[in-house]
């Protein structure tokens, strides 16, 4: 049987035996780790880090700035410091967390499921020392716990010094404790050996003792059996012995090398910390330095532009100040003409010709204006509009629990209540986009092409002025819905749209004015609800035609996002570039809409822009708001700015002369907070016409119920217009299915036979895209009052 005392090595077996000596090895083992190179043990000052960071509380409220305070292995936070003494909001155990890290500033702090702190730094910089305390007083938190179970550790708490910014120090921690672990299983070992020399001792005594008795025949093979197999035995221990504590040598003399090379790794972090810090700082007084600049030059009017909640950011201290993100630079940068431009005639100077010098006093006259016109030409309303509609209820709709089964589905086959909606189509909406129609009035009567460019410009524009509070959702057309604008006698121009396809949605829109300039587009609206914002894409393509010069110009629309969409106020942002060109000279405007940013110094919502010809030489340049104005500057002269370059990017400087106002928002009507935000054209949109066609949006009657402020009632009728839109798709599939199978040929069969109305599908010759193009014989069939060929859609 075995000793019951090589099962178990506890020191009540060590004081049994206690003639046998405090092992070597175990003198060696303390003497290497205590002889390591250690720093002082650090005060309970440095202990302990404190310090501001951002806690998630609420999907209200957000992260809110709190005092945090790291302390003997525990993490407490408050509102304040002054509640350091008398209130804590919540403290957690560190020997039991788990710390990780979300991204740049955000960590979280979780110790299984009980609490859990979603935690944001005001850089990476400080988040990165966050964590470094934190993991430092978990792992000392964590030892100290271990070694309060453990009695028989002779290796106290302060054997291992830490000191709170040390990146590695939980890693040290780490290689000491196995070190630790490793020599305790040594001396173990080594009392075995202890004991296996002493009862191998003993047994080959008792051998001796029976070989001593001259024992002949098979006893005495046995026991010189025996014998041997004692001796091997005894000799494979020392030899398992022997090979441990090599082992345990050659792991203190790497852990020296180890530690060396991780103090190393630690002081090159530390530095290269340092340096990333300082280099942030050197790139925040650039970024300053160069804004101060620009800002320099602006006029007084863009900067105040800006108006309410569209201020520059105070500025700060420098060496408190850190941005997650900073704003892109602009690409461009204006500076004011030199006075001798202004003197100068309408010769050919510095590379313009004769005739945009005759563009530039056109253009520089104040205000700006169409040809004069005698008072007997004006066209005058023979018709009063409405200025108010019924004030919006007041309903409360959970709209989560609407939207969350609906993430990442395409927002026009969300079945949705009205109470998202306004009262108005997207036709209608569509047609909002004349409301500044006199800027192409004004185009029309430009001389230049490049003078041109810049009303058009101004025009696409000035389409999403109406949209900065417009949060609401149009009604989606039901397919073969039409919509009639008719301003010929007021304003000289009438449209005409018509939604040509459900899915994908896709709505035409033709207008032609007396002023001389025809507006086309198809627009497909592509939208996606990301669950906190809501991303509107609207694709395809606006026409501008003009009679005089046949210019003709197109360009797309930018992406609309609607943010805040479970939590918080609604709020709208534009973002994304409009190449405006000219087919017919070449001419060309690149806008850029600046998104949202929270650090930007700059002007909310701004939009930038260059009027190039087909050359690439700036001839115009355009800034300002898609909310307020555009302003329009003479370029005169243009270089290469190489001292303004971030990343060796050189930057265009533009001399020109003064900025002038092309376009300005008109204000909203008194009580439009009341009437969904609508503008003097939006209330006249819905407002009932005779004459109009069966089709018409003015006609729908869920659209109707909801202007009165019947909300019920209209959510009822939208669901039997969308079921009755169904039914006649299934019939359209059913007769196409019977045209295939009388044909005998798949090939070629449309699966839904459905053709517009009014509007043609055909190859558009300038950009090759299909698209439907008005046909003709809509305002022939009005003045007719003969509409059999309308569809009952209603």
């Amino acid at each position: 049987m075995r000793d019951p005392g090589l099962l178990r090595v506890s020191g009540s077996l060590i004081s049994h035996f206690g003639h046998v000596k405090v092992s070597p090895i175990r003198l060696l083992i303390l003497g290497a780790v205590m002889s390591e190179p250690k720093t002082p043990t650090p005060t309970p000052a440095g202990d302990t880090y404190k310090g501001w960071v951002f806690k998630w509380t609420n999907y209200i409220k957000g992260y809110q700035r709190r005092w945090f305070v790291l302390s003997n292995g525990l993490l407490s936070y408050y509102r304040t410091q002054a509640e350091m003494g008398h209130t804590c909001r919540g403290t957690i155990n560190l020997a039991t967390a788990t710390i990780t890290v979300d991204d740049a500033c955000n960590f979280v702090i979780s110790n299984g499921g009980a609490q859990t702190y979603h935690l944001k730094a005001s850089c990476e910089v400080e988040r990165q020392r966050w964590i470094t305390a934190l993991e430092l007083a978990k792992a000392k938190a964590a030892r100290m716990q271990a070694e309060s179970d453990d009695s028989g550790d002779d290796f106290s708490p302060s054997s291992t010094p830490a000191a709170p910014g040390q990146g590695v120090a939980s890693q040290n921690s780490e290689v000491q404790s196995s070190l630790r672990t490793l020599g305790s299983k040594v001396e173990d070992l080594s009392t075995c050996n202890d004991l296996i020399s002493k009862h191998g001792s003993a047994l080959q005594r008792s051998l001796s003792e029976l070989d001593s008795l001259r024992l002949t025949g098979e006893a005495g093979d046995k026991i010189r059996q025996v014998t041997e197999r004692a001796t091997l035995f005894r000799i494979t221990s020392n030899a398992m012995i022997n090979a441990c504590r090599d082992f345990l040598a050659l792991a203190q003399a790497h852990s020296k090398r180890w530690q060396k090379a991780l103090q190393a790794e630690r002081e090159q972090r530390v530095r290269l910390e340092e340096t990333l810090e300082q280099l942030a700082k050197q790139h925040n007084h650039l970024e300053r330095a160069f804004r101060g600049a620009a800002q320099a030059n602006a006029t007084a009017d863009n900067k105040s532009a800006a108006g309410p909640g569209k201020g520059e950011a105070s500025d700060e201290d420098d060496d408190n100040e850190f941005f997650d993100a900073m704003e892109e630079a602009p690409e461009f940068i204006t500076v004011p003409a030199d006075p001798q431009f202004h003197k100068r005639s309408s010769s050919n100077i510095s590379g313009f010709n004769s005739e945009m010098c005759a563009d530039d006093q056109s253009l520089n006259e104040e205000p700006l204006a169409m040809n004069q016109e005698s008072p007997s030409q004006e066209l005058v309303p023979l018709k009063k509009r409405r200025t108010r509609i019924a004030d919006k209820p007041n309903y409360s709709l959970n709209l989560w629990s609407i939207m969350k089964n609906c993430i990442g589905k395409e927002l026009s086959k969300i079945p949705m209540p009205v109470n998202f909606n306004e009262p108005i189509s997207m036709l209608q909406r569509l047609s909002e986009d004349l409301e500044y129609h006199e800027l192409l009035d004004k185009a029309s009567k430009c001389q230049s092409s490049l003078e041109q460019m810049c009303y058009v410009a101004a025009f696409s524009v000035s389409s999403y002025s109406t949209t900065v509070h417009r949060t609401g959702k149009p009604f989606n057309p039901l397919l073969g819905e039409t919509y009639e604008l008719d301003r010929r006698r007021e304003s000289g121009y009438r449209s005409l749209c018509e939604q040509v396809s459900h899915h994908p949605p896709a709505a035409a829109h033709h207008a032609i004015s007396d002023r001389g300039w025809t507006l086309r587009q198809e627009i497909t609206v592509a939208s996606k609800f990301r669950g906190k914002y809501l991303s509107i894409m609207p694709l395809g393509t606006i026409h501008a035609i003009f009679e005089k010069g046949n210019n003709h110009y197109t360009w797309k629309k930018v992406t609309t996002t609607v943010h805040n969409i479970i939590v918080g106020k609604l709020w709208i942002d534009q973002s994304g570039e409009i190449d405006v060109v000219n087919h017919t000279t070449g001419d060309r405007c690149h806008l850029k809409f600046a998104p949202y940013s929270y650090f930007s110094r700059d002007v909310a919502r701004k939009v930038t822009g260059v009027v190039m010809d087909k050359d690439g030489k700036a001839h115009y340049v355009l800034s300002g708001t898609w909310d307020e104005k555009m302003e329009f500057s003479r370029v005169m002269q243009s270089s290469r700015g190489g001292e303004n370059g971030t990343e060796g990017k050189q930057k265009t400087v533009y001399q020109t002369l003064k900025a002038r106002e092309v376009w300005r928002r008109n204000p909203l009507p008194e009580g439009a907070e009341s009437m969904y935000y609508f503008t003097a054209l939006a209330l006249t949109l819905n407002e009932p016409e005779d004459g109009v066609a069966p089709t018409d949006s003015r006609r729908r009657p869920d659209q109707r119920l909801m202007e009165d402020g019947r909300w019920d009632e209209a959510n009822s009728e939208k669901q039997r217009l969308e079921e009755k839109q169904r039914s006649a798709r299934r019939e359209r599939e059913r007769e196409a299915a019977s045209q295939r199978t009388s044909s005998q040929s798949e090939e070629g069969a449309p699966h839904d036979n459905y053709q517009a109305l009014w509007f043609e599908r055909c190859e558009d010759p300038i950009t090759g895209e299909q698209l439907h193009i008005y046909k003709g014989g809509y305002w022939e069939t009005k003045e007719r009052g003969t509409w059999e060929g309308c569809p009952d859609i209603f």
